[in-house]
């Protein structure tokens, strides 16, 4: 493993106080900024173990509440599209995902600073194809909470009850996906020697997140925090263009 690697813990303990406090989960900026030390497919592979032990602190964390309207809902379409979207991840080049998963944050991130109080009627068809389409595309592409935390927006949630519901939803989605991309590529050499720190830095990030969100206004931060998966869309296309002149 590249020396560089053994900075991820400190850079994933940031990126899970964003996830938290953002309420857009970690994978926003943990794929692209994960591309940057390892290659895509180990990428959806090191996300989904990460995402297992994140997800389980949220919901100790958060075990305030558990909206089961949301759970069946939106968390059963998640599991299947996230299986389909798992399946169909084996053939996509590497780098087109990498322009794919960047041009994706950066129209989300557009739409909703220019949108901030856009939101989706609530309602059962819309929970189910806010599910359907969140788990695909956290298949397909590693990243699906932005389309969750929208649809889980039109619900009027808590926000303890928003980050405790989201995170058991993702968790059924990213255990889920891990077997499929268990089968498709290996971790990285030197991944099981990291792999504590990480689990610290999950938790402790989370923990920190938890306490941020105590105090600050989650709207304000949330502005903060497109404004980073704006930047970062645009880094991911920009890293994938110079690899593509490069190669």
């Amino acid at each position: 493993m590249d020396s560089a690697a053994w900075l991820f813990p400190i850079v994933l303990f940031f990126i899970e106080i964003i996830g938290t406090v953002g309420a857009f989960g970690s994978s926003l900026l943990l794929v692209p900024i994960a591309g940057l030390f390892f290659p895509f497919r180990q990428v959806l592979l090191l996300t989904a173990w990460l995402h297992v032990v994140s997800n389980l602190s949220k919901i100790f964390l958060f075990r305030e509440g558990l909206n089961r309207f949301l759970l069946w809902n939106m968390g059963l379409p998640s599991i299947i599209g996230v299986v389909a979207g798992a399946f169909l991840s084996v053939y996509v080049n590497d780098l087109w995902a990498g322009i794919l998963l960047g041009i994706f944050l950066i129209v989300f991130s557009v739409w909703m600073l220019r949108n901030p109080e856009w939101k989706l009627e609530s309602g059962r068809f819309n929970a189910v194809a806010g599910g359907a389409i969140a788990g695909f595309t956290a298949g397909l592409l590693g990243t699906g909470g932005a389309i969750r935390g929208v649809s889980l927006a039109a619900f009027d949630l808590s926000k303890q009850v928003f980050v405790a519901t989201s995170a058991a939803i993702d968790f059924g989605v990213d255990f889920s996906r891990l077997f499929i991309y268990q089968s498709q590529a290996s971790v990285p050499e030197g991944f099981w020697t990291l792999f504590p720190l990480m689990l610290l830095a999950s938790y402790t990030g989370t923990w920190t997140g938890k306490r941020i969100l105590e105090r600050v206004s989650q709207e304000r931060f949330r502005a903060v925090v497109l404004w980073l998966i704006l930047l970062t869309g645009i880094g991911s296309i920009s890293g994938a263009i110079y690899r593509m002149s490069a190669g």
